[in-house]
């Protein structure tokens, strides 16, 4: 069987220039390059850049696929919008990662094995996962969630090791964090196990005359501050602190288990999982022997 890879990088917060397309295109004579992406696949040679440096100079989003089972997902944030002590709650192992550089936090899904016979699929994953990007910059930490139970059911995680905050709307999953647990093959049995301790979704969205007079009394420096920055294409890193939690507190309806909170062991996970699917303990195990060989 012929390799097949395929390479999708992405810029959301600002167009690339003349210059820097230019640089990319060194790189490929044959990638599709735009002011917003740089696209590639390659079923005989391999790519000449390197990811982690055009993630933290260029691009916001990267997705990469290999036939043979190998995927990796990337997201980049301004560190104002996702704090890197948090993250590294949920995205704690080699599977599920995240590094700071630049005041930008870089968030890594990848996973080794995955099975599919589709070599053409690495164009249809990251339109879909895009979305994930603004609903972490409003506090919608699923994705994280998601990307912790990766890490349980790759072996990464030792069996005593206690979840971090579990939060509410696991069980009402957008078609984005659908497609992510599809990316990840993250099993059924282990998602519905952990979305038992997960709230429904609040509807915590004001009607537009209420939302109007709170944001009235916002302070006006902060309001202004958000327009220069968008209209100066810096998107949603011009938004401050205040106006943040405004927004966090207003657009979702998602909670977390706080620390008072009874959270689970991986075992304890993995043992409720098993009800619904014996196929992540079987994966799990098989890994920890290997771990500790």
């Amino acid at each position: 069987m012929s390799e097949y890879q395929y390479y999708e990088f992405q810029a959301i917060d600002r167009p690339l220039s003349e210059a820097e397309m230019r640089v990319l295109r060194s790189y490929s004579t044959r990638a599709r390059i735009t002011s917003t992406s740089f696209v590639n696949d390659y079923e005989w040679g391999n790519f000449k850049g390197d990811q982690d440096a055009w993630m933290e100079k260029y691009f916001d989003a990267f997705l990469y696929v290999a036939n043979w089972g190998t995927r990796v997902f990337m997201l980049r944030l301004n560190s104002t919008l996702l704090d890197l002590k948090t993250a590294r709650r949920y995205c704690c192992g080699e599977s599920a990662s995240v590094r700071e550089m630049k005041g930008k936090i870089v968030l890594t899904f990848a996973l080794e094995d995955a099975q599919s016979d589709d070599v053409d699929m690495g164009e249809s994953w990251l339109s879909s996962l895009i979305p994930l990007r603004s609903d972490l910059a409003r506090g919608d930490l699923r994705a994280l969630y998601m990307g912790w139970l990766h890490l349980v059911q790759s072996g990464s995680l030792a069996p005593g090791v206690i979840e971090p905050p579990v939060p509410s709307g696991l069980g009402q999953l957008s078609g984005s964090l659908k497609t992510l647990a599809e990316f990840l093959c993250l099993d059924a049995g282990l998602l519905r196990a952990a979305s038992r301790l997960s709230e429904p979704i609040g509807n915590s969205q004001l009607k537009p005359k209420e939302l109007r007079a709170r944001v009235a009394n916002l302070p006006a420096a902060a309001k202004d501050d958000v327009l220069v920055g968008l209209v100066g294409g810096k998107g949603g890193s011009c938004v401050d602190p205040i106006l943040r939690e405004f927004i966090r507190k207003h657009s979702l309806g998602i909670r977390y288990s706080d620390e008072s909170t009874k959270r689970r062991t991986v075992r304890q996970l993995l043992r409720a999982a098993k009800e619904h699917d014996l196929g992540v303990n079987k994966v799990y195990s098989k890994k920890m022997t290997k771990r500790h060989a």
